[in-house]
């Protein structure tokens, strides 16, 4: 039984958080991302190309080394994915000029891919960064016994 369009598309974008973000498999970049991806990443942040590409996931990763992203819904159709995303990690580098805090944060976010031969060539990506943004500048808690 031969797989659609869509499904192949699902299996992209499943692999993408799995290899690339969770697991931090920089190799696999090769394999999932196309050489001229025009990507908007959660954080508000464009790039065009692989190796930009490249370089917004390091900044994410030194932001947040623990960074998971977990997959809530994916529909597609034909060559376009849409996934609903539970982003988490711990704040222990600089982000926005927002010095480590140690905070574990929590943020939703949507994405839209395009796929073509077996590759992402768009993503866009929405983040909370409301959501985002209010807990790393929550004041810190009132530790006084």
């Amino acid at each position: 039984m031969t797989r659609s369009v869509a499904e192949d598309a699902k299996a992209v974008v499943r692999r993408y958080y799995q290899d690339l973000w969770n697991a931090w498999k920089f190799d696999a970049a090769a394999d999932l991302i196309a050489p001229d991806i025009s990507f908007r990443g959660s954080l508000g942040i464009a790039v065009e190309g692989r190796a930009a590409f490249l370089d917004y996931v390091r900044t994410v990763r030194t932001a947040f080394p623990d960074f998971h992203n977990s997959i809530e819904e994916l529909i597609s159709e034909g060559d376009k994915v849409a996934a609903r995303l539970t982003y988490s990690g711990t704040h222990q580098g600089v982000l926005f000029g927002i010095a480590p805090t140690g905070r574990r944060v929590t943020y939703s976010g949507v994405a839209i891919f395009r796929i073509s031969d077996g590759k992402i060539v768009e993503g866009w990506v929405l983040g909370d960064l409301a959501s985002l943004m209010q807990q790393l500048q929550a004041p810190a808690a009132n530790k006084s016994a």
